[in-house]
């Protein structure tokens, strides 16, 4: 297989981490001659993938949030089902976004190209049923979690663990000395990480929440300075917010600036997501904050089974990393956290021991890097062509 097309659709910046990932293992496998369509952000384009449409339009959050945006985001699955239709790709690969992307699936009756999901919905912490709706939908699904597995292959959805993308970034190879020296930040300075979010629901909730923490902070730490990594759909955004708030906040983009902020940092205040799993692998003692609307929280509560947020907390099954949700997600209660990491030893010691639990069980067999691996399963997939007529 010299030169495979693949349609790939990722819905948001987590999924166009996890998309880059496996573009540049398909080009280590198949050469420049394999070829990508499809819908994608930043990092994805970095890879060669030209995107129908800006990531911005379809990351979307929230029950209350989505319906002024519903006329948009249908006409973006119409328009991605059809691309799909016409481009006769050798494979479409669909990364997380179940919302939208089983809605461009359902429109894509009689194609001859299979469809690999990568990133199983989190059944095993609510709505159960979906695995069946998947299973009916998709040709292969691709997994992070080792525990993944059983919840789909009972449906007779064929399913592969290839572990999580973060593992293969250098989230804990920051150079956080040059990140001092670049900002002017002294060595003997408390740094703090501010991570909202990466939509603009996120952010317009986050942010005033976050601005009243740094404050907080900033009076109980003379000389504290914050770090602020975004992304380039909501950048303009968070500089405008951030620019009223103490610490002298350096708003960074690109995952370089990031992770050298990460090796910088005494602690750090992040929305809740796939970051919180990239700070654990940067060891940066962290608190994890998030809000919804509240008609949001009430519907997705009556639905939860799991009793955290963060995967940090989910694999370990106990509070490693605080985790500020909803009501509790207010300046006084993430302030209180904050402050313990800052000034208790102790805290931080307990924190770096998770994540190095964590890191141990998200090792692969046998050297494997999850790009590879979900590479070699989307070839494999296209030589076994569709399980389904």
């Amino acid at each position: 297989m010299n030169a495979p097309h693949i349609f790939l659709v990722a819905t948001e910046p987590s999924g166009d981490l996890m998309g880059a990932s496996l573009m540049a293992a398909l080009k280590r496998r198949c050469g420049d001659g394999v070829r990508f369509s499809g819908v994608g952000g930043a990092r994805m384009a970095a890879e060669g993938l030209h995107s129908l449409f800006p990531l911005a339009d379809i990351a979307v959050m929230g029950a209350v949030e989505l319906v002024p945006q519903l006329p948009r985001l249908f006409d973006r699955i119409r328009r991605t089902a059809e691309a799909a239709l016409a481009a006769k790709p050798d494979a479409l690969v669909s990364i997380d976004g179940l919302a939208f992307n089983a809605r461009v699936a359902a429109r894509l009756s009689g194609r001859t190209f299979p469809i690999v999901h990568f990133v199983a919905p989190k059944v095993w912490a609510w709505r159960p049923g979906r695995a069946r709706k998947l299973a009916n939908l998709v040709d292969h699904l691709m997994v992070q979690l080792p525990f993944e597995p059983p919840w789909f292959e009972r449906h007779g959805l064929a399913t592969t663990y290839v572990g999580h993308p973060i593992i293969e970034t250098a989230a804990g190879q920051g150079d956080g000395a040059r990140f001092r020296q670049a900002y002017g930040i002294a060595p003997d300075a408390k740094l703090l990480t501010v991570l909202p979010g990466s939509r603009r629901g996120e952010i317009q909730r986050l942010l005033p929440v976050f601005g009243e923490t740094a404050r907080a902070l900033a009076s109980r730490h003379p000389g504290l300075r914050l770090a602020v990594p975004t992304v380039d759909t909501v950048a303009a955004a968070v500089r405008e917010a951030v620019r009223s708030w103490p610490g002298e906040p350096m708003v960074i983009e690109g995952d370089a600036e990031k992770y050298d902020a990460f090796a910088a940092s005494d602690a750090a205040l992040a929305a809740s997501g796939t970051v919180a799993l990239e700070l654990g692998l940067a060891r940066v003692p962290s608190v994890i904050a998030y809000r919804v609307n509240p008609v949001s929280a009430f519907v997705v509560r009556r639905m939860l089974t799991t009793k955290y947020a963060n995967l940090v907390n989910i694999m370990l099954d106990r509070p490693a990393v605080p985790e500020l949700l909803q009501e509790n997600c207010t300046p006084e209660k993430l302030t209180a956290a904050i402050d313990t990491l800052l000034t208790d030893p102790a805290a931080v010691a307990a924190q770096r021991a998770a994540y190095d639990e964590v890191a141990r069980m998200m090792l692969l067999p046998d050297g494997a890097v999850p790009g590879d691996r979900a590479a070699q399963v989307v070839l494999d997939v296209i030589r076994q062509g569709r399980k389904r007529a």
